[in-house]
């Protein structure tokens, strides 16, 4: 067995072994460190692949940003694991079935019959100054640009149906008026109260 094959098991067992933690374990933020686990792990793959760009992009995106903010998001919030891990037990033995069955649809379409090594044989090994970063860019604006431009549309859809509800006017919110604030003189945020001086209250003699 060759170095990249014994590579390639050690971090499929490691990121198999993080995903069926991060649906067992009861801690939520252990939960979230298992998928950051499995993130690392699915990004080591990549690199065996020679696939740098998407591996790193993989990590600075999903393990640097999504995944930091889910942990600081659930250790802040109070979540009830009782309520969380109810019913687990219950549903366990159905959960596991359809699992079973999931994996053996997937062994069945991508397994060896179909994308062995006899059918999909290994890509040759790249030179040192192959830049995968450079031809997936080039991949993406020339071959695939719209279907490219057509992602891009869909996320910004996304974005605006995400913000849009809450641009809704509520009678009970109170809202900043930029231009009012800007158009304000010194005269208007300063006025000045004439009061007339109150007596001074003598103090109690001391016993």
């Amino acid at each position: 067995m060759s170095f990249q094959v014994a590579m390639f098991y050690l971090f499929a067992a490691i990121l198999l072994s993080s995903a069926a933690m991060v649906v067992t374990i009861r801690n939520p933020v252990k939960a979230v460190l298992f998928l950051v686990l499995a993130f690392v792990s699915a990004a080591s793959l990549w690199i065996l692949l020679e696939a740098e760009f998407l591996a790193i992009v993989l990590v600075l995106v999903y393990v640097g940003a999504v995944m930091v903010l889910f942990l600081f998001v659930v250790m802040m919030i109070d979540v009830n694991l009782a309520a969380l891990k109810e019913g687990f037990v219950r549903y366990l033995p159905l959960g596991g079935i359809v699992a079973l069955l999931m994996v053996v649809e997937m062994g069945l379409v991508v397994g060896p019959r179909r994308f062995g090594l006899a059918r999909v044989p290994a890509p040759a090994a790249f030179g040192p100054h192959y830049d995968n970063t450079r031809v997936l860019g080039r991949l993406l604006y020339t071959v695939y640009v719209y279907p490219f431009e057509l992602a891009a549309v869909i996320l910004l859809v996304a974005i605006v149906a995400a913000i849009a509800p809450t641009m809704r006017r509520r009678p009970d919110t109170k809202y900043q008026d930029a231009a009012r604030q800007v158009s304000v003189t010194a005269r208007q945020r300063l006025r000045m109260i004439k009061m007339p001086a109150e007596p001074k209250i003598p103090s109690e003699p001391k016993a």
